[in-house]
């Protein structure tokens, strides 16, 4: 409801102006006498309910954070497996994609500390974390999958856990009231 509902009708005075007008104005001053509803305290041209993400829309983005952490967490300890004992992982013979097991080391390194932060900073729920997170786990997912020849399964259950992130931060944000 509106306040322009909640105030008293004006009183209109009734003179000579009056009968000497025509039938045409008397409409006019019907609709000029009627007031125009102020907008709501929340409207800034957009609907109400894009003002605030559901619960459910917090659910997913918290489930999203704490994947992309352990995401994180996973890829710096593969990392940090790679550059401390390279010999731990086997390499495979004519790989495509010639790098050393200290490289991709590095790599999975610097890659788990940023998924890691970014993980956090979704906590906060802003958009610019949700795209630097979409951004960070489709490259995790990359590079876990040129990464499938030195440790296969653990490739895979980290293309899953990017997968399932990906899904949960680029999934829309409106009707899930």
């Amino acid at each position: 409801m509106s306040s322009a509902q909640d105030q008293p009708p004006r009183e209109v005075r009734a003179g000579a102006q009056e009968a000497s007008r025509p039938q045409e104005s008397a409409g006019m001053q019907e609709s000029a006498r009627a007031s125009v509803p102020r907008p709501a305290p929340h409207y800034e041209g957009r609907p109400a309910h894009a003002a605030e993400p559901s619960p459910a829309q917090k659910g997913v983005t918290f489930a999203a954070a704490v994947l992309l952490m352990v995401a994180g967490v996973f890829n710096f300890f593969e990392g940090l497996a790679a550059v401390i004992r390279g010999s731990f992982f086997v390499v495979l013979p004519n790989y495509a994609y010639n790098i050393s097991v200290t490289g991709w080391g590095w790599f999975h390194l610097i890659l788990g500390v940023v998924a890691f932060l970014t993980g956090c900073y979704l906590f906060v729920d802003s958009p610019i974390a949700r795209v630097v997170g979409v951004i960070i786990a489709s490259v995790s997912a990359i590079v876990n999958f040129l990464y499938i020849p030195y440790y296969p399964v653990w490739s895979v259950v980290l293309i899953a856990i990017d997968a399932v992130v990906i899904w949960a931060l680029a999934s829309p944000r409106r009707g899930w009231n």
